[in-house]
């Protein structure tokens, strides 16, 4: 009867946002959330925002069902495991991948816990960020990898095919993407990964899966937080070991750049992302 329920609701709301989904998930013992997740509009980001999550959930784009091409895509915003830039790294970008015919969900993954702004506390604690995003890293990469099983086992719901999911992540998201990268299982394993500026320095030492998915890389050389050394190092160890990788790396762009247009060459970055995930068969362009 649920499944029922929910292939009604997917038929009814085609082309935009209409369902959220709770991820199940354990709580951790040695951490604790008060009050409920916030979202507002932060001025300093200058996009709307999510803090405070405390429960993994997971909102569904659907595309037309006549340009569907059978792709799912599961978008993790960043915002250093302290925010979720939600609309820059997550809606918008699910909105653009729907025209082109994905099934785009944008995941919720549990964040470090903060009381009123998020994105002040993420700018004045310090070197205190990362030792607290590195205690909440493993929950959220869990999130990731519930999400991604989620999507498999409702494949045929959503109308995908459960062999073409992929995860994209920006900045902690994109560590987030990672890390699910070296802590997979049979069962919830992405079919291709696509970290965006992503924050290797919060992903602990790994080594290449030997079924290590196809993997498209996108960062500024520009960038202040110094991740475009560990984006290329990412790149390198793939095409060392053989696998499927390609590395776009902007001279200008910065940290943050989501979808925003800033009149530079990166603002293109999500079209290359389609392109080659038709160059590499994870995608089946529709005709116009």
């Amino acid at each position: 009867m649920k499944s029922m329920f929910i292939a009604i609701l997917l038929f009814l709301c085609k082309g935009h946002s209409q369902e959220v989904i709770a991820i199940p998930f354990d709580p951790p013992e040695e951490l604790n959330w008060e009050g409920t997740e916030k979202a507002y509009f932060s001025t300093q980001w200058d996009t709307q925002v999510v803090t405070n999550v405390s429960k993994p959930s997971m909102e569904v784009f659907l595309p037309e069902t006549d340009r569907s091409n059978g792709t799912a895509v599961i978008i993790a915003p960043g915002g250093g495991l302290y925010v979720h830039g939600i609309e820059n790294e997550g809606n918008a970008v699910a909105r653009w991948l729907t025209t082109k015919g994905f099934t785009a969900f944008v995941l919720k993954y549990r964040l470090v816990p903060t009381k009123g702004d998020g994105v002040a506390a993420l700018a004045n604690e310090g070197e205190v960020v990362f030792k607290k995003a590195s205690k909440v890293l493993p929950l959220a990469t869990q999130d990731g990898l519930n999400a991604i099983l989620h999507v498999r086992q409702k494949a045929r719901e959503y109308g995908i095919d459960p062999h073409k999911i992929g995860f994209m992540g920006f900045s902690a998201g994109g560590a987030v993407t990672m890390n699910l990268t070296f802590n997979y299982t049979e069962g919830n394993r992405p079919d291709f990964v696509v970290p965006v500026y992503p924050w290797m320095g919060l992903v602990p030492p790994y080594t290449v899966p030997k079924d290590a998915p196809p993997m498209l890389l996108i960062c500024a050389s520009d960038d202040p937080l110094i991740l475009p050394s560990l984006s290329t190092q990412l790149y390198s160890k793939w095409a060392e070991n053989g696998k499927i990788a390609e590395l776009h790396m902007y001279s200008k762009g910065g940290h943050g750049f989501g979808i925003k247009k800033q009149g530079l060459p990166s603002d293109s970055w999500i079209q290359r992302f389609y392109d080659w995930s038709v160059a590499e068969g994870l995608t089946t362009p529709k005709k116009e």
